[in-house]
């Protein structure tokens, strides 16, 4: 890409807050919906036909998803519209649950081709564009956009960055979920993609036995006994194994010698005890709940990343109730991956930047955004990237 076109802080209305089967922001196939949109109306503009759009990156400012419940686990209720005319009388509709959520982003075009001096009319004709589309379903509620066009250059990026903070940028990580399915399967061949993908994005806990008493008297050895190397091994051994989530088979044989060379007596009675009961734990054994990391680390979210076909394309008209009668129609399901948010401030520089644009690809009957970073095989993983050009309606 040659240019990049900043559409700053656009404030969305009730935009879609569930993709798939998540939910908390809009799938990023609406996003690059709303670019591609705006590349079929330019066509059509005879000064600029030579101009065509590039990927969107995406910038997430604010977002309020329209959620209530100890932990947001309910959506807003709502009737739309209110009342309904049946029958001669008001009827009152039935009240639905409603995924929505107010959110400001900014969108980071490439844009390819000579604008020349045509920038400000490009400008007017995006703000005029923009404000007449719907982004992720929902209004844009900016009476005037702040559009501004960059060149694709180092010397540019600090006045980008400025302009994005405070945001993030919304990665694509399937590279992750790839790494992580292929260390599952050696541990165990009948393992899914769906179970990578869950320790990404489900928050697991862990049961691990009671050792207050095994850190206290870690932490008491005294130099009169051990020599000052052996404590700080056993300690930092010690720290080491509960950074981990617990498994009997990882106690490290350091402790475990350790503990066996104590002698059993009344001040080493209750720790020789729980340390017993830590490596071998039953089903009344006391127990600490922890939180199982991710397998990566990083603001990792489950995201929606496009489709996959379940039924050959039909053609126009073959199918009953579909949005038109003019084009051809494909059934599908949501494919699923994983996504980093990660400041704008940590870009470096141009050729990061460049990293985090987003982009169609077409491959069989997969149909997908990513980026161009990442690029595993499309049969375990949902990457790889080239524009869509195929106008098929999605069901």
């Amino acid at each position: 890409m040659s240019q990049y076109i900043l559409i700053s802080r656009l404030n969305v209305q009730n935009a879609n807050a569930i993709a798939g089967f998540t939910w908390g922001f809009p799938a990023i196939t609406h996003f690059l919906g709303f670019t591609h949109n705006l590349q079929r109306k330019l066509k059509n503009i005879p000064q600029f036909m030579r101009l065509s759009f590039d990927g969107c990156a995406v910038i997430a400012h604010k977002h309020h998803v329209h959620s209530y419940g100890k932990y947001d686990t309910e959506f807003t209720q709502n009737r739309n519209p209110p009342y309904l005319l049946s029958h001669s009388k008001a009827d009152t509709p039935p009240v639905i649950e409603e995924g929505k959520m107010h959110m400001t982003v900014t969108l980071l075009i490439g844009c390819q081709g000579i604008i020349g001096n045509k920038k400000d009319e490009l400008i007017a004709w995006l703000n005029n564009s923009c404000l007449t589309q719907r982004l992720a379903g929902g209004t844009i509620l900016n009476q005037a956009l702040d559009i501004e066009i960059f060149s694709a250059s180092q010397d540019n990026l600090h006045l980008i960055k400025r302009k994005l903070l405070p945001g993030f940028l919304l990665l694509d990580r399937a590279d992750y979920l790839h790494e992580h399915y292929e260390s599952l399967c050696k541990l165990n061949q009948e393992t899914e993609l769906l179970d990578a993908w869950l320790d990404f994005s489900a928050l697991k806990k862990a049961a691990r036995p009671k050792s207050d008493l095994i850190s206290k008297h870690l932490l008491s050895l005294s130099t009169e006994s051990y020599h000052i190397d052996q404590i700080t091994t056993l300690q930092a051994v010690w720290q080491k194994h509960l950074d981990l989530p617990y498994k009997q088979e990882l106690i490290p044989t350091t402790l475990v010698e350790h503990f066996a060379s104590l002698e059993p007596n009344k001040a080493t009675q209750k720790v020789l005890q729980q340390w017993a009961e830590y490596c071998n734990p039953s089903d009344k054994t006391d127990a600490d709940w922890e939180f199982i990391p991710k397998p990566k680390p990083g603001y990792l979210v489950p995201i929606m990343t496009g489709y996959k076909a379940i039924s050959p394309v039909y053609q126009a008209g073959k199918v009953k109730n579909t949005r038109d009668t003019e084009t051809p129609v494909c059934f599908v399901e949501a494919v699923h991956s994983i996504g980093e948010w990660k400041s704008v401030h940590r870009i470096k520089d141009i050729d990061e930047l460049n990293a985090c644009f987003w982009y169609y690809h077409h491959e069989e009957n997969w149909y997908l955004c990513k980026q161009s970073t990442n690029a595993p095989d499309t049969s375990t993983s949902t990457t790889s990237v080239t524009p869509v050009e195929s106008e098929t309606d999605f069901y």
